[in-house]
């Protein structure tokens, strides 16, 4: 099955709702800048309110090591999202603290796909990188240029997707799993449900198709 992860929730009342439509994690963001950031408060209920066996997913950007394990802590996180130019040492102590590991790189910036030897994550998280934030900025991409890296590290497709063209874009990179924000929403931030049904029917349709790895099954915090 092709995992899935949906991004940027902001209340406990959608992230739940996104789980029991199917969702394999859901991802609360860090990043001051981003119209998606949520605070610690914020953070904790909406970990609280999730069911076991969906990951809550972190996603930081250049942060220290220290703030990021003690932030996962403090907000129930199961996993992180390392999204600026974090070190492969962090990625392997973080590891080694009991997380599930996702490693932004990209095909237009820094850090770049050929980095990927240099770590040891769960899975990498690829995205073209064009944008004034960190994510994905809604932009659609040359999908396919991820396939040969997907079928040599474990693979979280993102960038641009929608319940629209996420179907071609499995088709085109092959990948473990999938992430989506802005694609299936009705304002930055405000997840529409209907949408994310259809995102995630999408990619159910299409895992029957094809084996993938688990990439949101590995040991979780304690």
């Amino acid at each position: 099955m092709i995992g899935i992860k949906i991004c940027g929730l902001t209340t406990p009342e959608m992230a739940v709702r996104c789980a029991e439509m199917g969702a394999d994690a859901i991802g609360l963001v860090f990043f001051p800048k981003s119209p998606r950031h949520v605070s610690d408060s914020a953070a904790r209920s909406i970990c609280d309110a999730l069911p076991a066996g969906v990951q809550k997913v972190g996603v930081f950007v250049d942060e220290s090591e220290a703030f990021v394990r003690a932030a996962a802590r403090r907000r129930g996180l199961t996993a992180v999202q390392l999204h600026g130019r974090e070190t492969p040492e962090t990625v392997r102590r973080l590891r080694g603290e009991g997380l599930i590991v996702l490693k932004g790189l990209f095909a237009s910036r820094e850090p770049p796909l050929d980095a990927a030897p240099d770590y040891a994550p769960t899975a990498f998280l690829v995205e073209c990188g064009k944008g004034v934030l960190p994510g994905g900025n809604a932009a659609v991409w040359n999908w396919s240029g991820a396939r040969e890296f997907g079928r040599r590290y474990p693979l979280v497709l993102a960038g641009g997707l929608s319940p629209e063209n996420v179907a071609q874009a499995i088709a085109d990179a092959e990948p473990d799993a999938v992430d989506v924000s802005s694609g299936v929403e009705s304002a930055p931030g405000v997840k529409d449900a209907a949408r994310v049904e259809a995102f995630i029917g999408a990619v159910r349709e299409s895992a029957e198709r094809r084996k993938a790895r688990p990439v949101f099954t590995s040991s979780r915090l304690s």
